[in-house]
């Protein structure tokens, strides 16, 4: 159980202020990986929550391993993301301000294995072509991508 689970018990679905960290995983044709959530059946793309004492390189590099399977090196920082358009109500009414720290990895072609416990699928995307269906704390994120990816 980690720290979100275990400050929820105090707090309930009040709002909390949670960083956390996430990867834009681009492929040689710069396409993104994304994955499919399973509590809201929108596409997101890797990462979570940090934990007490963590860094964010560790928490990118854990949440990939949790959630794809993959050890992740040779990180580079894509942006920080912050305020209201990060805000999220959980299906389960739980509510947070997300500080998302992201970051990127190009040529990414490591085999994926999704945990089905968090995602149901994965598929690559064209940068220019994202699903309409994308989580909406991560949509100002795909924006920027798309802006920088020609």
């Amino acid at each position: 159980m980690g720290y979100i689970h275990e400050l929820r018990k105090v707090v309930g679905n009040r709002p909390v202020i949670m960083v956390g960290a996430t990867l834009l995983a681009l492929n040689q044709e710069n396409h993104l990986l994304m994955i499919k959530r399973t509590d809201n059946n929108r596409w997101g793309v890797p990462g979570g929550a940090m934990e007490l004492g963590e860094s964010l390189e560790d928490t990118v590099k854990r949440e990939i391993k949790e959630e794809i399977g993959v050890d992740v090196k040779d990180l580079e920082l894509f942006g920080v993301y912050s305020g209201q358009e990060l805000y999220y109500k959980y299906p389960n009414g739980a509510e947070v301000y997300n500080v998302s720290v992201v970051y990127i990895i190009r040529n990414f072609n490591e085999e994926v294995i999704v945990n089905p416990d968090e995602h149901s699928e994965y598929k690559y995307f064209d940068v220019h072509n994202l699903p309409e269906e994308a989580s909406p704390p991560i949509k100002p994120i795909l924006r920027d991508l798309q802006a920088r990816i020609n």
